[in-house]
């Protein structure tokens, strides 16, 4: 009971904070004290260590120096934090009681006191005091002539113990600097599982010593080798962040077949010539990476002795190289249509009274947990695994919602409840390109959801995804961040911290900051924009651009067949993201009219209609000598001819034909141009 009064006394104040300070600070602390004054930054600043920590606090305390002196340009005079009690007298002083382990359970909590004398942290490990340097960090602020720190004491902890996000680097290949700098890029705001999906459809990408046909056939020469992935294993666990592979199986099974076709699924032989001679023949059948994307029917064949002895080998090779206890086998999205077409696997099904393909998978999925208790693994995967033989040992993933016909986050509550360990992706899914909002305001537990206190402990927390049939190393960035950063905070602070304006206010600062630890999600804009308007001005298209936003929920790229892995994804959608700046602001500025007409509040609507005349002009004119631009066209027209008109209505106070205007407006809403939509939309609307 007392902690629960805790967690609500200190909800209380974060919220309070939250809608009377200044501070910028993401995730927002669980309880948080201002105080008068400031401490004031000089190049003499040192840290100073004490404890028993863990050696990665001696190098994340170097790169908060580092940083710390990139903002300032102070020139602080301590260049490497290299062993306890270094410098006793040192303006910030951090206590850690002993090494954080990695990993899920571990104390992440921490104390941070900052007065006009010096700041402290404690922390039980050193992993709560790395996220306290993360804190300090976004303290920081300025007047015209110096850096500081106000004065605060902050209390912290995470709620949920999983924090994630998953990369997909099967679709499209991320190299090694891009999963670096997304690391960097969770530590900074407190996530602590890193999700690799490695292996899909489209390409394998693990280096195998024992099975080179792996790389050699289903990688497009694309692949982490052995030494690559334990160094980023190792980065990851230098800021606290498991990494848990996945390899999907035993559906999204192409690339795996591509190389070993023995173990798949596909029928050669007829139906009659198996029924008649009662042994499959010998013939093979074919596969070759998908180009591609959505669901396919290649699949491991479940009943092929083959199929265990491999996959134990690949297990055997690959859990040595990930110090985690979690290995996730997908499991999701199996139609089993080879199954069902394949009459050796009906016959091994009716031998083993498998009643159908569900059991089917169940009993393949068994197979594959003594495989990775071997290696002290723990067996995860998409909510499609979880049936009534499942073993209770199994972590559940729960990505589905209501398209699925499931409620949003159903299949969590499900899984809590019946006995398994279970983390949410629906509504962290960020490929789907809608609005922060729709990811801050999803809770791992919904409000409305009656859960036993062991059932809420199962919920493990949260994770966002990032598939990546429509992003490359130039783009992924831009798809991840800021959303993330919500998300980060929905799975560490506190329920009751949902304030969207904050939110947007804090982002802002976030999604610059993050640029320091390499994200480039706003400079590579540039790069596309410079593509597409053939190195002229791109003030227009930069400013379309805060206009529009990529269609969404997959709408982009329909069946799955519009963009293929090779495909360009350097166009207009490209550069677009979900909370089109200036679309924002329109809102906004809408509504305020709407609720006082003064010519204040109207020349805010006014200004935004003129700006967009005037982009369409400009674009027609850089289209002359820019074909990429050609495809936007017809949207920036339909937007300036229905400014025009809501102009005439609204500052010049004429009538106007409201069919006319209405089917102006209307064509505002296409969604056939160049995969983007515009985002004012529904704010043009209110105006009619």
């Amino acid at each position: 009971m007392k902690y629960i009064l805790i967690l609500l006394f200190s909800g209380f104040v974060a919220n309070a904070q939250i809608k009377t300070t200044s501070l910028d600070l993401m995730p927002w602390p669980q309880k948080i004290e201002m105080k008068s004054g400031t401490f004031t930054l000089d190049k003499n600043f040192k840290v100073n260590i004490k404890g028993q920590p863990d050696a990665r606090i001696f190098q994340a305390a170097t790169h908060f120096l580092r940083r710390l002196d990139g903002r300032t340009g102070l020139f602080l005079e301590q260049g490497f934090v290299t062993k306890e009690n270094e410098f006793p007298t040192a303006s910030l002083q951090i206590n850690c009681a002993k090494a954080g382990k990695t990993g899920l359970y571990e104390d992440e909590s921490y104390q941070l006191e900052i007065q006009s004398t010096g700041i402290t942290i404690n922390a039980t490990s050193d992993l709560g005091a790395i996220h306290a340097l993360e804190t300090v960090l976004q303290l920081l602020q300025n007047n015209a002539s110096s850096f500081y720190f106000p004065m605060v004491s902050i209390t912290d902890f995470p709620r949920f113990t999983w924090r994630g996000l998953m990369i997909d680097a099967a679709r499209h290949f991320q190299p090694v600097d891009v999963i670096k700098r997304n690391l960097d890029a969770m530590a900074a705001v407190k996530m602590n599982v890193f999700h690799w999906h490695l292996v899909d459809d489209q390409g394998w990408r693990i280096e195998m010593k024992k099975h080179p046909r792996f790389t050699e056939l289903a990688s497009d020469g694309d692949y982490y080798t052995q030494e690559e992935i334990k160094d980023i294993v190792k980065y990851a666990d230098q800021r606290g962040i498991m990494v848990i592979p996945e390899i999907d199986v035993p559906g999204h099974a192409t690339a795996i077949l591509t190389a070993y076709p023995e173990i798949g699924s596909k029928v050669v032989n007829s139906n009659a010539n198996f029924l008649e001679n009662k042994t499959q023949t010998s013939t093979i059948a074919p596969y070759s990476l998908e180009r591609n994307s959505g669901i396919f029917t290649p699949t491991i064949d479940p009943s092929n002795p083959r199929t265990y002895e491999l996959l134990s080998e690949i297990f055997d090779e690959v859990c040595p190289l990930f110090s985690g206890k979690y290995f996730h086998i997908g499991g999701d999205e199996n139609e089993g249509k080879d199954w069902d077409a394949n009459p050796k696997i009906q016959a091994f099904m009716k031998k083993n009274k498998l009643a159908n393909n569900h059991e089917l998978q169940t009993y393949f999925t068994m197979q594959l947990i003594p495989m990775l208790k071997k290696h002290q693994k723990e067996l995860m995967g998409w909510e499609e695994i979880m049936t009534k033989n499942m073993s209770k040992e199994a972590v559940i993933h729960s990505w589905r919602g209501p398209n699925e016909g499931l409620l949003s986050g159903q299949s969590l509550v499900i899984a809590a409840k019946s006995g398994y360990k279970t983390v949410l992706s629906n509504g962290y899914y960020i490929d789907l390109m809608q609005s922060v909002a729709d990811h801050y305001l999803n809770d791992p537990i919904a409000k409305n959801i009656a859960l036993t206190s062991e059932e809420r402990a199962r919920i493990l927390g949260g994770e966002a995804v990032m598939w990546s049939e429509l992003v490359t190393p130039l783009t992924i960035d831009s798809r991840i961040w800021p959303r993330t950063a919500a998300i980060a905070e929905r799975l560490w602070s506190d329920a009751a911290i949902t304030d969207l304006s904050s939110l947007r206010k804090r982002l802002k600062t976030i999604s610059f900051r993050l640029e320091e630890l390499g994200i480039t999600h706003l400079k590579n804009k540039d790069v596309i924009l410079r593509n597409i308007s053939n190195n002229q001005k791109t003030e227009a298209l930069e400013d379309f651009s805060k206009i529009c936003e990529p269609l969404k929920i997959y709408t982009r790229n329909s069946e799955g067949t519009e963009y293929k892995v090779y495909s360009p994804l350097t166009l207009f959608a490209d550069v677009c993201t979900p909370d089109a700046e200036d679309a924002v602001a329109f809102e906004v500025a809408v509504n305020q009219y709407l609720e006082n007409k003064s010519p204040e509040n109207q020349n805010r609507v006014t200004d935004f209609l003129k700006k967009w005349i005037e982009i369409n002009s400009k674009l027609i004119a850089l289209s002359s000598n820019a074909p990429l631009i050609q495809p936007i066209l017809p949207l920036s027209k339909n937007i300036s001819e229905a400014s025009q008109q809501l102009l005439l209505k609204i500052e010049k106070k004429q009538a106007v034909n409201t069919a006319i205007l209405s089917d102006l407006i209307e064509q505002c809403n296409s969604k056939k141009y160049a995969d983007v939509e515009l985002a004012v939309y529904s704010s043009l609307i209110k105006l009619l």
